[in-house]
């Protein structure tokens, strides 16, 4: 067995590289040698995380932070730039560098005629190191790092298409939004810092250990819950939602990179790495819990009425990330991290097979106009399918197996939570087979000549699609429940990063089966409601009125955080500007200008050139200094 975690430094630098080499000779690099370096660059990552990852599971390997070098020192206070090489960061490299590799191989085809491919490959491949700065930094300081930079990276990927205004307004409010949240993470990390005096997970967590009489509760939950509001931006949570949506506007595979392995997932990532400090605050971990289950109702409800495929896809995902916070918060740490990888596989599929529809579609978005597909797109058809199987909960998919895990925790809990969350996966399997049977089932809704174009896509992209679709099928066993003769591999796995497995307390094999048998029932009952009564394939126009009118708009939220927060927010700048800015300080600036150049005008005049003139001052000189002297000098 090789000494690969000595070499983990060279996994986000190859990234690095291939972002270096695409990124400075981007307008004079073929495209094809821009996808092979993007592509080689991440492949060499994956080669090495997979040989990190094999060594990990080894039971004697010793976890320490790997200094690379001194990065912050004064006085008593001391930040390394370091790498923690332990399960939970190993597990992470690999769905990062794994589905990360599948997604350049599959932009390879489907950027393949857009003349900034290069520089595509160059922003992807940045992205990709900082979510790796993100997930082995030994300490918080790292971790922003890798937060901020995936945050710049999201906005130049959102906005690629930069000459479509509303593109570029779409990476905006990504930014905006998501420095919302990474304030509230920030001022986590300067509380760290004012009670414990470290920023390293190694020391925290021991001090935290140690401090249990000195710290008031009120510390640790205000820590928190400041740590949460910098998840609750990244990974998409009610209030700070509204962004993920609409970043929809970039390049398909772009979504699935943002949506599925890396960056929605970083609050999660944050907040099991932070399991230490969550454990001793339950107010924090209640209001996590909530935030994420009425996140898991709010989006599915959205959901079920998109006329967009790839907006369907958006609230999907912030749904299931509300799931997996649901998960943290009761406290199930590792199946909120199994519900991350299950769905790191089903959801890069589904958004990678909708980007075969849009390519076959000709770059058409609206489901109203498509429909019929699966004879034409049999590999998108089949493997789509399987990733709506997945994401439903059909039975021993990888989906139901992570999202019963999760249930099962919830229903130990909190039995109104458990009930809810029900709901919300029943609407997730409604959304998705609605979704799914409008797209691929009925008659083709769209013009002649999109008929005429439609066809399978090349390999490049078929490819990572029947992959993550094996993955979708068979990524649950890793944790199988007993009563299927499966094993916790990966609660035994994670054990080693000292994540604590959620131990069912009430786990008997009626609940199990009432379970299995529940889910098989529901998903036999919503195909038929799909396909027959429902939402009517064949004479589908994609209007709405009534209730699901709101529900097509989204609540409207967005024309609610319009009218409370931007327009009084722009009237005040417009305010500001006009009377602050240019009335105010420029008044004052630019008066003092107007001032002197008026007072040098006037004084200007005293220099006329006349002899007379001069003396004539001279002499009333005089007569002021005499005056002067005569009265007040003594």
């Amino acid at each position: 067995m090789g000494n690969f975690s000595q070499l983990v430094y060279l996994v986000p630098l190859f990234p690095l590289i291939g972002f270096l080499i695409n990124g400075l000779f981007w307008k004079r690099m073929p495209k094809s040698m821009g996808g092979i370096i993007g592509c080689v660059a991440i492949l060499a990552s994956f080669i090495i995380s997979l040989g990190i990852f094999f060594e990990v599971k080894n039971p004697a390997f010793q976890v320490e932070p790997k200094v690379l070098f001194d990065f912050i020192k004064s006085g008593d206070f001391y930040i390394p730039f370091a790498f923690q090489v332990d399960a939970l960061s190993s597990l992470f490299l690999l769905i990062i560098t794994g589905i990360g590799f599948l997604i350049h191989v599959y932009s390879t085809s489907y950027m393949h005629h857009d003349e900034g491919m290069v520089k595509y490959f160059a922003y992807l491949n940045l992205f990709v190191f900082f979510m790796l700065l993100l997930v082995l930094g030994a300490n918080y300081v790292v971790m922003f790092i890798g937060w901020e930079g995936v945050g710049l990276c999201s906005y130049l990927l959102i906005g690629f298409w930069f000459k479509n205004r509303d593109y570029t307004n779409a990476g905006k409010k990504a930014f905006i939004m998501n420095r919302i949240g990474d304030l509230g993470f920030l001022v986590g990390m300067l509380l760290i810092i004012f009670n414990f005096h470290t920023l390293s997970y190694h020391e925290f967590f021991d001090k935290l250990h140690n401090s249990q009489t000195i710290v008031p509760t009120s510390t640790y939950n205000w820590i928190a819950i400041c740590l949460f509001i910098g998840a609750m931006g990244k990974s998409a949570q009610v209030p700070l939602y509204t962004w993920l949506p609409d970043a929809m506007a970039g390049p398909t595979p772009v979504s699935a990179l943002i949506h599925a392995a890396t960056m929605v997932t970083a609050g999660i990532y944050m907040i099991v790495r932070s399991n230490a400090l969550y454990d001793l605050a339950p107010m924090a971990l209640d209001l996590v819990a909530t935030i994420g289950l009425i996140t898991a109702l709010l989006a599915a409800t959205i959901a079920l009425y998109q006329n967009d495929i790839k907006k369907v896809l958006a609230y999907s995902t912030v749904s299931q990330l509300g799931f997996m916070f649901l998960a943290l918060g009761v406290g199930a740490y590792t199946t909120g991290v199994f519900h991350v990888m299950t769905h790191a596989f089903f959801k890069a599929l589904l958004f990678l097979g909708a980007g075969s529809v849009i390519h076959a579609m000709g770059g058409e978005q609206d489901i109203t106009r498509m429909g019929g597909l699966r004879k034409k797109l049999p590999v998108t058809y089949f493997t789509f399918l399987i990733g709506v199987l997945a994401i439903s909960g059909f039975p021993f998919t990888s989906g139901f197996v992570s999202k019963d895990e999760i249930l099962m925790a919830v229903y130990e809990h909190n039995k109104l939570y458990f009930y809810l969350a029900a709901f919300a996966a029943v609407l997730t399997a409604i959304y998705m087979f609605r979704l799914f049977m409008l797209v691929f089932m009925g008659g083709f809704r769209g013009t002649q000549e999109q008929e005429h174009h439609l066809h399978e896509s090349p390999s490049a992209i078929t490819i990572p699609l029947i992959i993550l679709a094996v993955l979708s099928l068979v990524g649950g066993f890793v944790q199988l429940p007993h009563l299927f003769g499966g094993h916790d591999y990966l609660n035994e796995f994670l054990a080693g990063a000292k994540i604590p497995a959620y131990v069912h307390e009430d786990a008997s094999t009626a609940m199990k089966e009432m379970t299995l048998f529940g889910g098989t029932v529901l998903g036999l009952l919503i195909i038929f409601i799909a396909t027959r009564k429902l939402f009517a394939v064949k004479q589908f126009d994609g209007n709405y009125t009534g209730f699901r009118k709101v529900l097509a708009n989204k609540w409207y939220v967005d024309e609610l955080y319009d009218a409370v927060f931007v327009r009084p927010i722009e009237a005040l700048s417009n305010f500001l500007d006009k009377f602050a800015e240019k009335k105010g300080i420029d008044g004052v600036v630019n008066g003092v200008g107007k001032t002197v150049k008026w007072g040098g005008d006037r004084l200007r005049l005293l220099q006329s050139g006349q002899v007379g003139f001069y003396i004539f001052i001279m002499v009333l000189g005089i007569v002021v200094l005499f005056t002067l002297s005569f009265f007040w000098i003594k």
